[in-house]
């Protein structure tokens, strides 16, 4: 089980309905075309002359008619995921335009100078558009930009035009070619996200330091073996993503990162958490995932406001204590660890709804777990280690269970108590030594889903 900072670069349409293309008329202002396998816009939208924003996304659009031009008052244009690789002149006179989205197009580089034209543009977003180049008109002509998506090129770096957009708050640039951090960007001083997620960055620059106004900063799977002390002076700083780099400490200046509510740690050799990192106390995801600990802090109980703990694929041989002083917990992954038991009061933690223990050396069923009274999700296969061959029958107190994930065990029986479970959706038991079914689960009446040495089947139906 493997979990991600989950992150928000786009916005929702400003109206949620659908529409016909052909039945569309009068002063209409929002209209959504979008999956209707169009091979071309319909004139009937083009001349929608107060239309203000057109979903024409997910279709087979494969050029922009010269009468887009029409659509003078748009100013929110959704042509993502077509087939779109040239831009027409028209399109850059659309003077009102302030959202574009042209990403997983297959775009020529030589039909985007067009877009310098859309002086009003405020948000464009060019993901997943094969580009190796940003045209200079852009960076040059463009002074109202406040988000640039650019995630899932082939770019290496940014125009030193970029330094020219002082409105720019969010920039994309994930899943490209950067080895090194682009320098202009430590001059933008309104940008609030960075996301450079999946490059190849192997340092970060003193500078970053001058973007007091960053909150969210991203910069996971990419080579760097330190950061800069400067990053400490981002003091508006509250989603911080370093997983997967080759850290071996994290610089005592980002103690001063008061506000942090989520970072990511995982993937690096850090052995133990750091310090300062348990004053953070509004901190409310943190991932640990395969950082070589061995056990937790005594101060870490004071991360009162954890709801996601990720301590998976670590070296701890005992469940820490210190868990069962985080009231607020939600998500636990301990997978992949050498826990053996866990701590008395781990029922305590009357919030938790997900709790992953997989590949731990649990020699029988932890009863610990029974007092979890929201748990929804449990995964306690033993794919490796330690495996245990029953199931308490008083497993049906766990009335919130909606999914039980305990293959690769020994199994030789279930608990008929497992089809009075009234939630139940997904059992799964695969791998084990179970020759049936109890009737009970055969007989259940939840559509959920059982899969066991046989296979999947749906419960009631076996």
């Amino acid at each position: 089980m493997s979990y991600d900072i989950i992150k928000s670069v786009g916005r929702a349409p400003r109206i949620h309905q659908k529409g016909d293309p052909q039945q569309a008329s009068g002063r209409t202002f929002f209209i959504d075309a979008s999956h209707q396998n169009l091979t071309t816009i319909p004139s009937e939208i083009l001349a929608l002359e107060d239309l203000e924003e057109a979903h024409l996304e997910n279709n087979q659009l494969e050029a922009i008619p010269q009468g887009i031009q029409r659509l003078k008052n748009a100013r929110i244009l959704y042509l993502n995921k077509n087939k779109l690789s040239e831009l027409c002149p028209e399109l850059g006179k659309l003077s009102s335009l302030e959202g574009l989205d042209l990403s997983h197009n297959p775009l020529l580089p030589s039909s985007l100078p067009v877009l310098s034209g859309l002086r009003a543009l405020r948000e464009l977003r060019l993901y997943h558009t094969r580009l190796a180049d940003i045209p200079i008109a852009i960076c040059k002509l463009l002074h109202h930009l406040e988000l640039l998506g650019l995630t899932g090129n082939d770019l290496k770096s940014l125009p030193k035009e970029i330094v020219n957009q002082t409105k720019l708050r969010e920039i994309y640039l994930k899943q490209n070619q950067f080895e090194v951090f682009p320098a202009e960007l430590c001059v933008l001083y309104n940008l609030e996200i960075i996301d450079l997620d999946e490059n190849k960055l192997t340092v970060i620059p003193e500078e970053i330091g001058s973007l007091t106004r960053l909150l969210k900063f991203y910069v996971a799977c990419n080579s760097l073996p330190v950061l800069p002390e400067s990053l400490g002076h981002c003091r508006k700083l509250s989603v911080l993503d370093l997983s997967h780099n080759r850290l071996h400490s994290i610089p005592h200046t980002l103690a001063e990162l008061t506000g942090m509510t989520e970072i990511g740690l995982s993937g690096n050799h850090l052995e133990k958490v750091p310090r300062f990192i348990c004053k953070w106390t509004s901190l409310h995801l943190l991932y640990l995932c395969n950082t070589g600990l061995r056990g937790l802090r005594r101060s870490f109980r004071r991360l009162v406001s954890l709801r996601f703990l990720d301590l998976s694929q670590n070296h701890l041989e005992r469940c820490p204590s210190e868990i069962g002083a985080l009231k607020n917990l939600e998500v636990l992954a301990l997978e992949d660890n050498k826990i053996r038991q866990l701590p008395s009061d781990f029922g305590s933690l009357s919030k938790l709804k997900m709790l992953g223990l997989t590949g731990n050396q649990f020699l029988s069923f932890p009863e610990e777990i029974l007092s979890l009274e929201s748990l929804e999700k449990l995964y306690i296969g033993q794919d490796q280690g330690a495996k245990f061959t029953s199931l308490p029958e008083h497993i049906s107190k766990l009335q919130s269970l909606k999914e039980l994930y305990i293959e690769n065990n020994h199994l030789e029986y279930l608990p008929t108590s497992l089809g009075s479970m009234p939630n139940l959706e997904i059992l799964d038991c695969r791998h084990n030594r179970l020759k049936q079914l109890p009737d009970s689960i055969c007989q259940a009446q939840d559509s959920g889903v059982v899969a066991w040495n046989n296979g999947p089947e749906r419960i009631g139906e076996i």
